[in-house]
């Protein structure tokens, strides 16, 4: 077996990984490689100013390293409190002061999205409308026409048929983005949670029209409205509990 003296060289070098291996070869291995200098070594070299605090014999360098040398895994979320069938999303949309579209859509018809894509849409947008990540879209009929300039803005209130009170999503904010390569008109705003949760903000909702474009009027034909949270709620349940956190009146 290598001498001590030769082992107090080496292991100050090694990584976490390679020190835990060091534990389980022998005795003498796991005894040396117990002590804490070697560990400070290793969170040195990932968290070098935790390495500037005084000694503590509570807190060791090998319970730090352990604690924290992996990313924390997702949590499972627990079923949500709400369920689809429970809401109900009022939709309104303006072309400078004329209203355009007005619809009471039932939570569910969001889940069921867009079963039929018309024909003549972009390659971009359909593949994203037909990829399999989660989203809630709603097909809009009839289509309505919006001429390339005009002001477009969208209001997006959500009632829960459960207590009776409402929450606003989008507030009359302005179509003010035009993504022509995938046939998608943008609004945002920020939501508004409730007291209960102080420390969630900076979470945008996202509406798209999805349009057709008729190069030569200068027109958009919108097909499909989409809503997402972009990267904050990715599925159903995450969604659900998004919306569960909302400012509810």
């Amino acid at each position: 077996m290598l001498s001590e003296e030769v082992l107090k060289v080496v292991f100050p070098l090694l990584d976490g990984v390679d020190l835990a291996v060091c534990m389980v070869v022998c005795k003498q291995w796991r005894h040396m490689a117990r002590d804490d200098y070697f560990w400070k070594c290793v969170c040195a070299k990932r968290w070098p100013s935790i390495c500037k605090r005084p000694n503590s014999h509570t807190v060791t360098y090998y319970r730090i390293y352990r604690t924290f040398y992996k990313r924390q895994r997702p949590q499972t979320l627990l079923p949500p409190r709400l369920s689809f069938d429970d809401l109900e999303f009022f939709i309104d949309i303006w072309n400078e002061d004329e209203l355009i579209f007005s619809e009471i859509v039932p939570g569910p018809v969001l889940q069921t999205g867009i079963k039929f894509l018309p024909t003549g849409i972009c390659n971009t947008l359909k593949f994203h409308l037909e990829s399999p990540e989660y989203k809630m879209t709603l097909p809009v009929d009839p289509r309505f026409n919006i001429p390339w300039g005009e002001t477009v803005s969208i209001s997006v209130l959500v009632e829960r048929k459960d207590s009776n009170k409402v929450a606003c999503i989008i507030n009359k904010s302005l179509f003010d983005y035009i993504d022509r390569s995938a046939s998608r008109a943008l609004a945002f705003e920020y939501l508004n949670f409730s007291p209960n949760y102080p420390f969630i903000s900076g979470i945008r909702a996202w509406i798209s029209l999805l349009f057709l474009e008729d190069g030569d009027d200068g027109i958009i034909d919108v097909f499909g409205i989409e809503m997402d949270f972009r990267n904050t709620a990715n599925s159903k349940d995450e969604v659900l509990w998004l919306l569960d956190m909302l400012d509810w009146k």
